[in-house]
């Protein structure tokens, strides 16, 4: 049989030596090299273990020491088990206090009378493999509520069901004027102009629908002054304490709005601009140049002339407005654009 080479490191409390020679032998026929150290009292347990470091992948707890009662000792093992996972064995069969220990974070519970070298071993392993995938969530969660919390964009998550708030963070408290309590208390909806509230609920409506859902929307949103803001939202569907939700990111483009409104103003005013060019000074210009060629012509004297002069006058006046309204306009737009 291939033992396991992983060095397990392992402290046993154990105040019978017989019981540890015994747990001794069982874990050598399915490791090769466990690290074991042996102790016989919880007092020396806790000047062993330190919550700041990881000495033992394991602890083997006998249920019965003789410096402490076996509730207390269930209360100290649930503080240990934070960071290190436990194995209870014990002598005595009470299903309760099973129960009990395993609720309050306790890895397994096991009868010295019923446990064998394989037992112990896959006991071992499931407890390890189980703190592992419970020390990646306590990380997961960590790395969420840093990136949640610290992020400089307002961000929260609502219940998908209630639409209620679950989890605000300070920039989404700071650029709304909510307290967190205030936020915690209403629903999503509060946030929405009345105008864009049919849009949130089709949205919502087909945001339930799906097993998983991203999507990246423009609401216009109403802070608690009254203050209509245009928002960016990209939101995700998660689960969020067991209860179905949806994390938002929230970006105010107002601003970008604002400008892109200014851009579209000032776009309309160049295609006018173009239009005085084109089409409006045309015609005056027509009318001049033909005064011209009836100037060339020897034959006019006296009213005939002094009528064409005046023509030619009120010609070049309809010019000049124009070429004045488009230097107005051209003024307009470029203050627009240093603004």
């Amino acid at each position: 049989m291939n033992l396991d080479k992983t060095a397990y490191r392992i402290l046993i409390i154990e105040d019978n030596p017989g019981d540890y020679y015994l747990v001794d032998d069982y874990l050598h026929e399915y490791i090769l090299n466990p690290i074991l150290l042996h102790i016989q009292t919880f007092a020396e347990a806790r000047q062993l273990i330190s919550p700041d470091k990881r000495d033992f992948d394991l602890i083997l707890l006998d249920l019965t020491l003789p410096d402490i009662d076996k509730e207390s000792l269930l209360v100290a093992a649930k503080e240990i088990s934070q960071t290190i996972p436990i194995i209870i064995l014990t002598g005595y069969a009470d299903l309760n206090f099973a129960t009990s220990s395993l609720s309050m974070g306790v890895s397994d519970f096991l009868l010295k009378d019923t446990i064998n070298a394989l037992i112990l071993y896959k006991s071992i392993l499931y407890a390890i493999q189980r703190d592992k995938f419970l020390n990646s969530l306590r990380i997961s969660k960590k790395r969420y509520m840093e990136l949640f919390h610290l992020s400089p964009a307002p961000m929260w998550v609502f219940d998908l069901n209630t639409l209620r708030f679950l989890d605000v963070n300070e920039a989404a408290i700071r650029h709304y004027g909510y307290s967190e309590d205030e936020f915690l208390s209403m629903a999503l909806p509060k946030l929405f102009s009345l105008d864009d509230l049919p849009v949130l609920k089709g949205l919502l409506a087909k945001t339930r629908m799906l097993q998983s859902h991203q999507c990246k929307d423009t609401y216009r949103h109403l802070k608690k002054d009254g203050t209509v803001i245009q928002v960016e939202t990209s939101g995700s569907k998660i689960d969020f304490n067991g209860i179905p939700a949806e994390i938002v990111l929230a970006t105010d483009v107002t601003e970008k709005f604002n400008q892109m409104n200014a851009i579209q103003e000032q776009n309309n005013q160049l295609k006018e601009i173009a239009w005085l060019q084109s089409h409006i000074l045309r015609a005056p210009v027509a009318r001049l140049m033909g005064l011209v060629d009836l100037l060339k012509e020897d034959e006019l004297e006296g009213p005939e002339h002094k009528e064409i002069l005046n023509h030619l006058f009120n010609a070049a006046t309809e010019i000049d407005e124009v070429i004045n309204s488009i230097v107005k306009k051209s003024k307009s737009i470029r203050n627009n654009l240093h603004e």
